[in-house]
C-alpha cells in the first residue's frame, strides 16, 4: 500500500483516475526534497559539483541499477538525459562505407522508428521489421532472423510500447545472434521498474536502454545504458564526459575513452534527475519495496480493471480488444485496439471528461497502472452510459 508516498501529484489529481503512468508516472514524494538537494549541492559545490556527481551521485545510482538488473559491473552504467543520444552513439560505432544492416520490429518506439526511417531515406540503412503479431511465435520469428547473420545492428524492446507485450525470452533473443561483430541492444525503457529483470547471462553481450520517466518514477531526464564489459568500441559522437577525471591529461594521439561504460557518455545535462531516481532507488532500498512485489500488485490490479470491464460490458471498450499473448507476462499497461484512430481518441476524450486519464497512440488505447492504484479505486461506470 505505497498511495501515501505520491500525495504530491495526487493532490492535484483528486476525482481522477490515472491510468497514464506509462506514459508519465507520478513521482513518489522523495524527489521533491531530492531536486532540492540538488540546488542545495549545486549552490555549495558550484564548478566542483562534477567532481561531487561523479564520485558520490553517480556511483550509488550505478550501484543501485546493477543490483536490481543483476549485473556484474556498476561501473559500466552510464547516463544520459534520453535514450535517443545513446541510440545515436551507438550508430556511430558501426563500420562506415557502406549502408548498415539492422534487424528491429515494427513496434519499436517512435524516437528510433524514426531514425531507422531518416537512415533508410539517406541510404545509410536497410532494415528488416520482423512484425510482433501475431504475439505466439514473434520470439521463434525473430530468433530466425537474428540467426541468419550478416547484422550490423539486432535492435528489439522488452517490452513493446503499442502493446505491452513481452517479446519474449531476452536471453534467448539475444543467443540467437551469434556473430560477434552484430552489436545488440535491447530497449528495456517498458521492462525496467516494472518486470523483474536478470541481465546477468547477457550482460557481456547486449546493452541495454532504460530511464527514470516512466516505472523508476524519477521523471523525464536520466535515462542509462548497460554496457558489456570489455568493450572497446569507439563511438565517433562523443562527449567530455566520455574522458572525465583525465580532463587534465595530454590529448596528443588519438582519442582517448574511459575503459568503463563511460565511454559512452555524452556532455554536460541537468543532473536533478539523477538525484531524484536515486532517492526512488534508494527508498526502494531502505523500505524494502521490490519490483516482484510491485509487479504482483499490478497484475491484481489489471485483473480488477478487466473484471470491472466485463461487468460494464460496453460494446466500445471490451475484453475482445485487448492486445495480449499471456497477461501473466506483460508488461504494466494494456492496449485495446479500437476500430480507427479517430473513435480512439473521442473515447478517450470522454474518459477525461469523466475524469479517466489514459493515453492513445493510433487506434490503440492505453491503460497503465502503477503502486499510487489501489484496488478500490478502479471505477469504469462511466463506460456504461455509452
Amino acid at each position: 500500500m505505497l498511495k501515501g508516498h505520491y500525495q504530491g501529484f495526487l493532490r492535484h489529481h483528486q476525482g481522477q483516475q490515472h491510468y497514464a503512468c506509462h506514459s508519465h508516472h507520478f513521482w513518489p514524494d522523495v524527489t521533491r526534497d531530492a531536486q532540492l538537494a540538488y540546488w542545495d549541492d549545486t549552490a555549495r559545490w558550484v564548478d566542483d559539483k562534477w567532481g561531487h556527481f561523479f564520485t558520490e551521485k553517480v556511483p550509488r545510482v550505478q550501484s543501485h541499477l546493477a543490483r536490481l538488473l543483476m549485473l556484474p559491473d556498476p561501473g559500466q552504467l552510464v547516463f544520459a538525459p534520453n535514450t535517443h543520444e545513446f541510440v545515436v552513439r551507438l550508430l556511430s560505432c558501426l563500420p562506415a562505407g557502406r549502408p548498415w544492416r539492422i534487424l528491429t520490429t515494427d513496434s519499436e518506439f517512435h524516437s528510433f522508428t524514426r531514425q531507422c526511417l531518416r537512415l533508410e531515406e539517406a541510404g545509410l540503412a536497410q532494415v528488416v521489421r520482423v512484425p510482433t503479431q501475431p504475439f505466439a511465435d514473434f520470439e521463434a520469428r525473430f530468433a530466425a532472423q537474428a540467426q541468419q547473420g550478416g547484422w550490423d545492428l539486432v535492435f528489439f524492446s522488452q517490452v513493446f510500447f503499442n502493446s505491452g507485450v513481452v517479446a519474449g525470452d531476452i536471453d534467448r533473443l539475444v543467443a540467437a545472434v551469434t556473430d560477434p561483430e552484430t552489436m545488440v541492444v535491447v530497449d528495456g525503457y517498458h521492462g525496467f521498474g516494472a518486470l523483474p529483470t536478470d541481465l546477468s547471462a547477457i550482460a557481456h553481450r547486449a546493452f541495454y536502454l532504460a530511464g527514470s520517466y516512466k516505472y523508476a518514477q524519477g521523471g523525464e531526464g536520466c535515462c542509462f545504458m548497460a554496457v558489456p564489459p570489455g568493450c572497446t568500441l569507439r563511438p565517433v559522437n562523443t562527449g567530455w564526459y566520455a574522458e572525465f577525471g583525465a580532463l587534465h591529461q595530454s590529448r596528443e594521439g588519438a582519442v582517448a575513452y574511459a575503459d568503463n561504460g563511460m565511454r559512452f557518455a555524452g556532455a554536460t545535462f541537468d543532473m536533478s534527475a539523477l538525484y531524484r531516481l536515486l532517492a526512488v532507488l534508494d527508498w526502494w532500498q531502505q523500505d524494502g519495496i521490490s519490483i516482484e512485489a510491485v509487479h504482483r500488485h499490478v497484475q491484481q490490479l489489471q485483473q480488477r480493471f478487466l473484471a470491472e470491464l466485463d461487468a460494464v460490458a460496453s460494446p466500445l471498450l471490451h475484453r475482445g480488444q485487448l492486445l495480449a499473448r499471456d497477461l501473466g507476462l506483460h508488461g504494466h499497461f494494456l492496449t485495446f485496439v479500437l476500430p480507427d484512430a479517430a473513435s480512439t481518441e473521442r473515447l478517450a476524450d470522454y474518459l477525461a471528461s469523466q475524469g479517466i486519464l489514459t493515453d492513445y497512440r493510433g487506434d490503440r488505447l492505453r491503460f497503465g497502472f502503477a503502486p499510487y492504484h489501489e484496488l478500490e479505486d478502479i471505477d469504469l461506470k462511466a463506460l456504461a452510459s455509452l
